[in-house]
């Protein structure tokens, strides 16, 4: 079955307290549907505020609350994901991504749920060898994944493609890039990397790139995959492809301070990594800087969403306007003076 939501049916997504799950939800609520989101009791609720939307306490790996949380629903947007490069105990991302995604999936299949949006990641693409921008075909295998949270991903995208071909699950993947823009709660990694920007607490750079869309770009992204996308097909919803350096510019740009200048070699900065992430494990504070990060970053990870745009009718907006968004938010919400 493809072709637009019936309006009206009750839509469940996952995460909808969090970043890229609360744009989810709203894009839903804007298309007439009845959505319930799940939220762990610890996640903050600030996201939900306002909004015509039914809320659900439960757990990826709380079997029963995801019964109770599917019950009457027609479709389902799983976005949840624990989002960290770095944990104290790194068997809690794999809990939640894998065993968590295994879980809900199989409760949904029981639930008879008809058709399912999954939020993988960029995380789950193969970068080594790439000489332009990486597309779906770059399948990367779970021993080449870098850190607990790629790893943790792939793992949990063989799930779902497993139950797609053995038990007929009417899933469509979907692989988002780096989302930037307003509602950044936590904030992500990324949104830390603009704060911090924002007060000009970042004097220097690595050499490294990312894809950056609009959050409100990929949520929609999201919808379309959900009427148009292939069961069993992967879709990449990014934006544009920029250094780590044109980002900063961007930034010191809108908030009228000067760029980084000096860039740093990636050597020296492992011996910090390592000690960044003993305090981290002392405190329990996330590190800023982690070792799995400056790994990462020897790599552009640079990919096209062409695929989508193609199939999809996917676009997306300038990366400026999401990092527009995403101070003015900051701001508002006390985060940046």
């Amino acid at each position: 079955m493809t072709g637009p939501m019936r309006q009206g049916e009750l839509v469940l997504v996952t995460g909808g307290s969090g970043f890229l799950g609360s744009s989810v939800v709203r894009a839903l609520i804007a298309r007439g549907m009845r959505v319930r989101a799940l939220a762990r009791p610890t996640s903050p609720r600030g996201n939900f505020s306002g909004l015509e939307c039914e809320v659900v306490t439960g757990d990826l790996t709380d079997r029963e609350s995801l019964k109770t949380a599917l019950h009457d629903v027609r479709y389902l947007f799983h976005v949840a994901a624990d989002y960290r490069l770095w944990a104290r105990d790194p068997a809690v991302i794999l809990r939640a991504n894998v065993e968590g995604t295994r879980n809900l999936m199989e409760e949904a299949l029981r639930a008879g749920v008809e058709r399912i949006v999954y939020t993988s990641s960029v995380a789950t693409l193969r970068l080594a060898g790439a000489v332009g921008p990486v597309d779906e075909t770059a399948v990367m295998s779970v021993e080449d994944a870098i850190g607990t949270y790629k790893r943790s991903k792939t793992m949990a995208e063989r799930v779902v493609e497993e139950l797609i071909l053995r038990d007929k699950l009417p899933a469509i993947i979907v692989n988002p890039t780096t989302p930037i823009g307003p509602r950044d709660i936590r904030p992500t990694p990324t949104g830390r990397i603009l704060l911090d920007a924002a007060q000009g607490k970042i004097p220097a750079f690595v050499d490294t790139g990312l894809n950056f869309a609009h959050v409100d770009d990929i949520a929609e992204g999201h919808l379309l995959a959900f009427e148009r996308g292939r069961i069993g097909e992967r879709y990449i919803l990014g934006g544009q492809n920029l250094s780590l350096r044109e980002l900063l510019g961007v930034v010191a740009t809108l908030t009228g301070r000067r760029p980084p200048r000096i860039k740093l070699p990636r050597g020296p900065l492992f011996p910090l990594a390592f000690g960044a992430e003993a305090v981290a494990r002392l405190t329990g504070k996330e590190p800023l800087l982690t070792v799995d990060a400056l790994r990462m970053s020897r790599y552009h990870m640079f990919f096209t969403s062409a695929k989508a745009e193609r199939e999809l009718g996917y676009r997306s907006r300038p990366c400026q306007e999401g990092v527009v968004d995403a101070l003015a938010w900051f701001r508002q919400a006390g985060y940046l003076a």
